[in-house]
Parts: C-alpha cells; structure tokens; sequence
C-alpha cells in the first residue's frame, strides 16, 4: 500500500515531505476533477438526445438537469454527515462507486425505453458525485495554506472543464450519431447503454485506486493557524451564521444554474436557422469551445489569482459574461454563436473562487460549509428547468435573459457579499 501521513500541527510549517504528500493528493484528485466534469458534460448531450427519442419538449428535457441537479439539494447534507464520521478519502471511495452504479443504470432504462427510469439513474449518478464534489473540494482547498486556496482549487476545477471539453466529442460520436442513422426510437435510446458501462467500469476502477492509497488526513488542525485563531470566537456555532458563507451558497445556485442553462441550451440554439443552423450532432461538437474555454480559464485564472484578490477577479469576470450573453440574444449568425461561447472563459473562475471565499474562516464548520455550498449546486436543477419553460414560450434567443439575472448577483458577491463576515 503507498501510504502518506500528516503531521503537521497548528503553528507548525509544512516540511518537504509534507509538500511532496500534498502534491501527491491533488495529483490524485485531479482524476475525480476530470471525471465528474466529464459525467456532468454528457447531460449537454442527453438533453438533446432524449428529447428526440421520446418526443419532449424544451422544459421537459430539461427534467434531465433537474434530476441530475437536484440530487445536491437532497444528498448534500447527508453527504456532509458521511464525510465528518469517515472522513475525506472514504468519502470518494463510496462516492465512486454510487455514481457507478448510477452509470449501470443506464443499461436498463434504455432496454426498457423508459424516460423516467433515466431520470432515476440520472439522480443516483448525481448522488455520487455530491459525494464525490463534498469530499474532494474542501480537501484541495486545506491542502496547502488559506491565502491560496482559491488558486489551488482553481487549477484542480480546470482538469474538471479538461473533462468537459473532452465529453461532448465522446457524446456526439457514440450517442447522437448513432442517433442521427434513421435508427428505430428503441435503438436510438440503446445508443447510451455501452458509453455509460464504460463509465461505470472506470469509477469502480478509480474507486479501487482510491482505496488502495492513503492520502494526508485533513481535518480542524491542518487549517491556516492565523484564520483559526482570529475567528476561534465564533466557532462554538454553525456554519449558517457567516453570512459571507449563506451568500457564497446563494452565489453557488446561480452559477451553476447559468453555466448550466447555457451548456443545456447549445445544441438548440446553434441548430436555430437564424444562429447556425448546425444538425445536432455538428453543433454538439462545439460545446467542447464552452467547456474548453473554461479549461484554459482556470489555467490562466490560477496564475492570476496568485496576485489579484478572488473577489475583485470573479465580478470583473460576471461583467464580462453578462456583456457576451447580451451580444448573444440581439445579434444573430457567427456574431451571436461565438459570443455565448466565450461565456465559458468567463465562467472559469467561478465555481473554486466562489467556492474558497465562502469557507474562508469556518474553522471546524469547514465540512458543514461545504455540504451547504454543494447543496447550492440545485441551481443546476431549477435555473435550466426555468429557460425551459421560458424557452417554450419566448424563444430559445430571449430566454438567455435569466442567466443574466444570475451573473449579476455573482458581480455583487464578488465585491461585497464575500467579505468575511458573522450575523449577530
């Protein structure tokens, strides 16, 4: 068995070797980065895909989303709960092998063509990766010192936009081309039963790695002494009373619930006759520009943020996405279809900066911090859900309106809302 310890104690520096064991963790968990980025991808391209095959309509194939996003609403705290009683690493493990099975799933809702056994797998899947997002993303940020957490967390989300930008390729070819030959609706839902046993056998592998090694045990001791000892006063309570924690959270649905309206509507709306008028199995492959730009933000952004503050970054970047999405709904062509592309550069940031300045001195409320942050993550379920009814009734061009709306309160916590800060 390879084995990492950690010994540091409060007020103690981190040694060589200790640096070399923390390299070796967020070495390791840039795989789960890539892999849920990967799974959470593919819905861009199930939307579209089940929506054909059983004939729905834009609010209805947005249920895909609702289920997959809504399991963070409900599986968060719980997961929070698993992860303070047995701890990071064994946290992912069962997290891995619940989005496993999640995947197997698959296998029978396509035999039985069945539209709502796919929203179940689809919600035990999520499951997993709530598991997987509570476990692995407060651990990268304590793997290191407080003051770099955003940039830390920034470089390992960006192996999670690698996965992003590698799955639409992957669905585009083994699920909407199939899709795309004239194929019964029985044989066009089959097409997604190999991909995701693929991607069950890989979880359960990586489930089995991650049981094999010992990564550093992270807990209360292993955080900044400085944020501990300033804010030991408040830390008799819970993480609900840090405001900067409970607008971090409001900040945390509705990115995510932008990022993902956005990538739920692409393929719709490059197939439009006035944007590009692409087949859905063309226009799928550029989805891997959004999700990619967001790849080469979090590179940049993670150098960035060495030197610029998380809070005056993350506003400048809301601005920026709320500019292209305008150009994007009143232009049309070339013009409009680039702009809300590069929405994904903007994006890159977003989620570990928002995420990092939200448990920023939460001491030992740390992982009941992170279970509520992922729970935030419901965004993903209802904003996408809400363009789908917007889109049925205005149009897929106008109903960009409502991520909008979201950019503009993720622009406010930058400046204001991520202040560290206690209620009375």
């Amino acid at each position: 068995m390879v084995s990492f310890s950690n010994s540091n104690q409060p007020g103690q520096s981190v040694n060589n070797e200790q640096t070399a064991d923390y390299r070796f963790a967020l070495t390791s968990l840039t795989s789960l980065f890539f892999m849920w980025g990967f799974i959470t991808c593919l819905n861009d391209i199930l939307i579209p895909h089940l929506k054909g095959v059983f004939d729905l309509s834009y609010s209805q194939a947005m249920l895909v989303q609702f289920c997959f996003f809504s399991a963070y609403f409900l599986v968060s705290l719980p997961a929070g709960i698993i992860v303070k009683k047995l701890g990071y690493q064994k946290g992912i493990v069962i997290g891995l092998v619940i989005a496993a099975i999640g995947c197997i799933g698959f296998y029978p809702a396509a035999s039985m063509h069945s539209y709502p056994v796919f929203l179940l797998a689809l919600f035990v899947l999520a499951s997993g990766i709530t598991l997987l997002q509570v476990s692995a993303n407060p651990y990268v940020s304590m793997l290191g010192a407080a003051k770099t957490a955003s940039s830390r967390l920034t470089m390992t989300q960006a192996f999670n936009s690698l996965g992003t930008t590698v799955a639409p390729y992957f669905g585009a070819l083994l699920i909407l081309n199939e899709a795309a030959e004239g194929l019964s609706t029985q044989d066009s839902a089959n097409a997604v039963q190999m991909p995701y046993l693929l991607l069950a056998s890989m979880l359960l592998i990586l489930a089995a790695i991650f049981a094999w090694i010992k990564l550093p045990e992270m807990n209360m001791s292993t955080e900044d002494t400085n944020t501990k000892d300033a804010n030991a006063e408040v830390l008799s309570g819970s993480a609900w009373q840090y405001k900067h924690l409970v607008l971090g959270a409001v900040g945390i649905f509705v990115y995510v619930g932008a990022e993902v309206s956005i990538g739920s509507f692409l393929v719709s709306f490059f197939a439009e006759p006035t944007i590009a008028g692409l087949a859905e199995s063309e226009a799928a492959k550029y989805i891997a520009y959004y999700w990619g730009g967001a790849m080469v933000g979090r590179f940049i952004g993670a150098a960035v943020m060495q030197k610029v503050s998380g809070g005056k970054a993350l506003a400048f970047s809301a601005g920026a996405a709320m500019i292209l999405i305008l150009i994007a709904i009143f232009t049309s062509g070339t013009l409009a279809m680039f702009a809300i592309l590069l929405v994904g550069l903007c994006n890159a940031i977003m989620f570990p900066t928002i995420f990092s300045l939200a448990i920023n001195g939460l001491g030992e409320h740390t992982s009941q911090g992170s279970s509520i942050l992922c729970l935030a993550i419901v965004g993903g379920a209802i904003v996408p859900l809400l363009q789908g009814v917007l889109a049925d009734s205005i149009g897929i061009q106008p109903a960009f309106f409502l991520p909008i709306i979201c950019y503009a309160f993720i622009a406010y916590y930058g400046l204001v809302g991520s202040k560290f800060s206690v209620k009375d």
